[in-house]
């Protein structure tokens, strides 16, 4: 997979979704309980995201921006369940990134603010946990050294993933 792909798609993501002028490209499909999906339109392709924002975010002293847990298609580049994750920093480089529910855990790579699954059959695993979970932790670390735990919420997870993967098959 194209990782410039996939490091400016969660960016643009977010843009759209704080830039008021450009609200009219991207349209909710419906809130689920924690969990929301989305149709976005750009350039006659069309990208369908579930996402949530974390429940806890950990430390609560550490000054950082919103976090956002996403779940992406993309038909016109043949993506299907692409994980990623922002914790609201620029990652620790080389810094591993994990996500966890229960016993399971999960490797991620990061680049700038942005974390992917490692492996794409992990993708698939992952998203089956989600499916069970009641919740989901991301652990990364700053660019500073900090270490930080965003717990997710999975109430919702499956009808807004049903939804996004719907709207972009």
């Amino acid at each position: 997979m194209n990782n410039m792909k996939k490091i400016i798609f969660p960016f643009l993501i977010i843009v759209f979704l704080i830039n008021t002028s450009k609200a009219e490209d991207v349209k909710s499909l419906g809130k689920f309980k924690d969990w929301e999906s989305f149709v976005l339109l750009k350039e006659g392709n069309k990208t369908c995201f579930a996402q949530s924002i974390p429940v806890v975010r950990a430390p609560k002293k550490l000054k950082r921006d919103p976090s956002r847990l996403f779940v992406s298609f993309r038909p016109a580049e043949n993506i299907k369940n692409e994980i990623s994750v922002t914790n609201g920093y620029e990652f620790k480089l080389k810094s591993p990134v994990t996500a966890k529910s229960g016993k399971k855990t999960y490797d991620l790579f990061s680049k700038g603010r942005f974390a992917w699954v490692v492996d794409n059959k992990d993708e698939t695993k992952l998203i089956i946990t989600m499916k069970k979970a009641s919740r989901l932790m991301v652990i990364g670390n700053t660019d500073k050294g900090d270490q930080t735990t965003d717990h997710y919420s999975m109430m919702g997870f499956t009808k807004a993933y049903n939804t996004a993967k719907k709207s972009c098959s």
